[in-house]
């Protein structure tokens, strides 16, 4: 018996470029493409999510059962100037005399505009934060273990200054009725 031949040339044929083959292989990539591309825009945004919430884990009173509408704008008024000793440092490096251009110029405009973002999002529409004015909701997010997987499992909740301005005036309101009830009382009970 004779062996077989061994082919000669490319071990995979040659496809024509304007081919349907082709066509169909191009279409692919792109769709494979446009895949990673979306899972890497999701990743970035649940990474940035969970850095989120983390900072509000640590920041929690861990002996606090519920924290009230006022409480939570406080904590959000923390969060926002978080990166303010950064800033400080920065602005002191390039203090110094004798220096030229400025150090970390990128990691300044990047802290800038992020808590500018930041700032007017809490102005306007409010900056979302894991739910800690229900009970429940901050019993399962104090239980989160960081885990990005579990992410949807921590409720979270939309405040803006507009409610800690509320809960202000509520609270001056309820007092300012009860000193005109008392001066009522008072008024009634001379004559």
């Amino acid at each position: 018996p004779k062996a077989p031949k061994a082919k000669k040339g490319p071990k995979h044929k040659v496809i024509h470029p304007y081919s349907r083959k082709a066509g169909q292989m191009v279409r692919e990539t792109h769709k494979q493409e446009r895949k990673d591309k979306i899972k890497g825009g999701k990743a970035i945004r649940l990474n940035i999510i969970g850095e989120k919430l983390l900072w509000f884990q640590s920041n929690l009173d861990p002996n606090k059962i519920e924290y009230s509408k006022q409480e939570a704008c406080e904590i959000i008024e923390k969060y926002l100037h978080r990166f303010d000793s950064e800033l400080e440092q920065i602005e002191l490096t390039n203090s110094i005399k004798d220096r030229q251009g400025r150090q970390h110029e990128a990691r300044e405009a990047i802290l800038k505009h992020s808590i500018e973002r930041e700032r007017i999002l809490y102005e306007e529409n409010g900056i979302e934060i894991p739910d800690i004015i229900n009970t429940k909701h901050l019993k399962v997010f104090r239980e989160w273990d960081g885990n990005l997987k579990k992410l949807p499992n921590v409720k979270m909740k939309k405040l803006s200054i507009k409610d800690s301005v509320a809960n202000q005036k509520r609270s001056k309101d309820e007092r300012g009725v009860g000193s005109q009830n008392e001066v009522d009382q008072e008024h009634v009970s001379e004559h």
